[in-house]
C-alpha cells in the first residue's frame, strides 16, 4: 500500500524544483522535526545536501534511512552510487551488496552491482547481474548500453553490438550510443559501417556538445596514419583527461618524437593515476611476496598435496608474464587451434585469496592460511580450488565445446604454487621480453596489472624486480613452466609454435601460423597489433628511449642479465 505524501514533503520538493533549495530544506527539517523516520523527508534531504555539495551529510541520511528500513530502495542505491562516486571502492561494492540482498527484484540494484563488477573488471558478474536487471525492467536503453559494453570488453562482439543497437533503437538520438555501435563494428573489423556510424555520432554531438575527435584519431591511428591522427587531436585544442593525453603521447612514439613522447608519458600516468585515485604500495608488495617465497618453500611444496586432474571438463591452459610480454598475442596464436578456446584475463585464480580464507580455520591472512592443509582433514582443499576454478570457467562458458581454454591474466605467476597444486598436469607458458621493452610498453598503456604498478617508471621497476626475485624463489620448486621469449617467437614463429603446441598437448594446427587471421576481438590494448601479421617493430624499442631510461636500467640490469638480454 503506497504511503501518501506529506504536504511539508511535496511543498518542499516544489521549492527545490523552482531552485529554493535554502526554503526546500527548511521544510524538509520541519517534516524531520515532527517525524524523523519519514522516508520521503530523509530522501528529499539526501537530494539536496547533494545538490548543496555536503556528501557526507547527504551519505549519513542514506544511512539513517536504511537504519529504519533496511529495504529502502532509494537509499541502498543512492548510497552505492554517492560511494562510487566519491571513490570509495571497497563501500560501494558493499552498498551494492547489501542493496542486492535486501531488493532482490529491483533492476537499479542489479544495475549498481553490474557497474561495480565492471569497475572491478569482473566482466562476467558484470554481465550477469545487467542481465538480471534487464529481465526485472525489460528493455531500457541504459541497461543495453552497460551490458552491450560488458559484453564488448569481453570479446564477444556480435552480442554487445545486438545489445546497443536495441539501445539505439530506444534511444536514437544519443551519439554516445552511436559511437559505441561504431566500436562494434571496428572490432569485426568492418571500417565502412565503424565510420558510418562515427559519422552518425558526429553529427549528433555537435547537437549536444559531445566530441568524438579521439575515436577518429584512433580510427586513424589503427590504419597507421599517426600523423593524421596527431594532427587531428592538436587541432582540437581541448584540455585532454588522462586516457587521451596518452593516446596523444603513443601517436608521437609512431611518429619518431621520443623525447615528446616520454614526457608525454610520464604526465598522463601522474594524471590518470589522480584520476583514478590509485597508488603502488611497494612495502606491502615486497612483504606480500617474502611471505608467499616463505610459506611456498621446496620442503614444503614436496609435503603439500595435489588435486587430482578432472577428464570431465576443459582445462585451463596458464600464460603468465608481464603485461604487454606477448600473452595476448599467444593466446590469439593458441586459440586458432580448434581445440583451444581464449579465455582472456580470469580472475579466477586472485579469487582463491578469499577463498581460502573462507574455508580453511585459523587467524592468518593469506598466504599463511593454506598452510593449514598440511593437516590431514583439510588435504582436499586443493580438489576445492580446482572445482571453484572450473566452476567459474563453465559459467562463463569456457568448458563448452573445446578441449582447453586460455587463462592469460599478466602476473598470475604470484600464483604459481596454488595453480600447481590445483591443477599439477596443466600447462604453464610464461612470456619474458626484454624488460625496457615491457618498461615501456606499459608506461604507455593505462594498466592497473601489478597492483596498480604502471603508472610511472619507478614503480614498474620497483614491480618487476620484485616479481623477478618471487619468480627466482619459484623456480626452485620445480613448477614445469614452459619459458618463452617474446623476441624468439617473432624470429622464428613456425618453430616456437610448433614447440608451444606440443607442450601445451595439442597437434600443429596451420591456422595457428595465421592468428592474425582469427576473428576473435582481443579486449586488450593490444587487440589492433594482433590483427596484424607478426613482425619485429616492437623488438628493442626501448633503444630510441635509452637516454631516459638510462637510471631505470642500471636498478634492471641484474634482471635484464637473469633473463638473457643485455643493455
Amino acid at each position: 500500500m503506497s504511503v501518501a505524501i506529506h504536504p511539508l514533503v511535496l511543498k518542499g520538493r516544489q521549492a527545490f524544483q523552482a531552485g529554493d533549495v535554502t526554503g526546500a530544506l527548511s521544510l524538509c527539517s520541519m517534516r524531520l522535526n515532527e517525524a524523523p523516520d519519514d522516508l520521503m523527508a530523509l530522501e528529499l534531504k539526501a537530494v539536496i545536501l547533494q545538490a548543496r555539495g555536503d556528501l557526507q551529510g547527504a551519505e549519513a541520511i542514506m544511512r539513517q534511512a536504511i537504519a529504519h528500513d533496511g529495504t529502502c530502495v532509494w537509499a541502498l542505491n543512492d548510497l552505492t552510487e554517492l560511494l562510487r562516486r566519491t571513490g570509495q571502492r571497497a563501500a560501494a561494492e558493499t552498498a551494492a551488496r547489501e542493496a542486492v540482498i535486501a531488493c532482490p527484484d529491483d533492476a537499479q540494484a542489479h544495475l549498481n552491482m553490474g557497474v561495480i563488477f565492471g569497475d572491478a573488471d569482473n566482466l562476467p558478474a558484470a554481465e550477469w547481474h545487467n542481465r538480471r536487471a534487464l529481465e526485472l525492467a525489460g528493455p531500457h536503453p541504459q541497461i543495453l548500453t552497460n551490458l552491450g559494453l560488458c559484453l564488448y570488453n569481453q570479446g564477444q562482439i556480435d552480442e554487445a553490438l545486438d545489445a546497443l543497437l536495441q539501445a539505439h533503437r530506444l534511444e536514437p538520438n544519443s551519439a554516445m550510443l552511436m559511437a559505441h555501435v561504431s566500436r562494434c563494428f571496428e572490432a569485426r573489423r568492418d571500417m565502412a559501417d565503424a565510420f558510418q556510424w562515427l559519422e552518425k555520432a558526429e553529427a549528433a554531438g555537435r547537437r549536444t556538445g559531445e566530441d568524438f575527435t579521439l575515436l577518429r584519431a584512433l580510427y586513424l591511428a589503427n590504419a597507421d596514419n599517426p600523423k593524421a591522427a596527431l594532427d587531428l587531436i592538436d587541432a582540437a585544442k581541448a584540455p585532454l583527461a588522462g586516457p587521451a593525453m596518452l593516446d596523444r603521447a603513443r601517436l608521437l612514439d609512431r611518429l619518431g618524437r621520443h623525447d615528446a613522447a616520454w614526457r608525454g608519458f610520464l604526465d598522463a600516468k601522474a594524471q590518470l593515476a589522480q584520476e583514478m585515485r590509485l597508488s603502488y604500495d611497494a612495502d606491502a608488495v615486497q612483504d606480500e611476496f617474502a611471505r608467499m617465497a616463505q610459506l611456498f618453500s621446496p620442503s614444503r611444496m614436496q609435503r603439500l598435496p595435489r588435486a587430482a586432474a578432472r577428464s570431465d571438463i576443459a582445462q585451463p591452459v596458464f600464460i603468465l608474464g608481464f603485461p604487454r610480454s606477448g600473452t595476448t598475442l599467444i593466446e590469439q596464436v593458441l586459440s586458432a587451434h580448434p581445440d583451444v578456446a581464449a579465455g582472456g584475463e580470469l580472475r579466477f585464480a586472485h579469487a582463491w585469496r578469499a577463498l581460502s580464507e573462507q574455508i580453511l580455520p585459523g587467524a592468518a591472512a593469506f598466504p599463511e592460511r593454506i598452510a593449514q592443509i598440511e593437516a590431514a582433514d583439510y588435504r582436499h582443499i586443493p580438489g576445492l580450488l580446482r572445482d571453484d576454478y572450473l566452476n567459474r570457467a563453465q559459467r562463463q562458458g569456457l568448458t563448452d565445446g573445446a578441449r582447453l581454454f586460455t587463462d592469460k591474466m599478466p602476473l598470475n605467476d604470484v600464483y604459481l604454487p596454488l595453480i600447481r597444486l590445483a591443477f599439477p598436469q596443466a600447462a604453464v607458458v610464461r612470456m619474458i621480453r626484454h624488460p625496457l621493452d615491457v618498461l615501456i610498453s606499459i608506461l604507455s598503456h593505462n594498466l592497473t596489472h601489478g597492483y596498480n604498478a604502471g603508472f610511472s617508471p619507478e614503480t614498474i621497476v620497483e614491480h618487476m624486480l620484485a616479481q623477478h626475485a618471487l619468480n627466482r624463489a619459484y623456480d626452485a620448486l620445480n613448477p614445469q613452466v614452459f619459458a618463452l621469449r617474446y623476441e624468439d617467437f617473432v624470429a622464428d614463429p613456425r618453430g616456437w609454435t610448433l614447440r608451444l603446441l606440443s607442450h601445451v598437448g595439442v597437434g600443429f594446427h596451420d591456422a595457428c601460423l595465421r592468428f592474425h587471421e582469427n576473428r576473435r576481438h582481443a579486449p586488450t590494448p593490444s587487440y589492433a597489433q594482433v590483427k596484424k601479421p607478426l613482425n619485429a617493430r616492437a623488438v628493442g624499442r626501448w633503444r630510441a628511449y635509452r637516454d631516459h631510461l638510462a637510471p631505470y636500467a642500471e636498478r634492471l640490469a641484474p634482471v635484464i642479465e637473469d633473463l638473457g638480454y643485455s643493455l
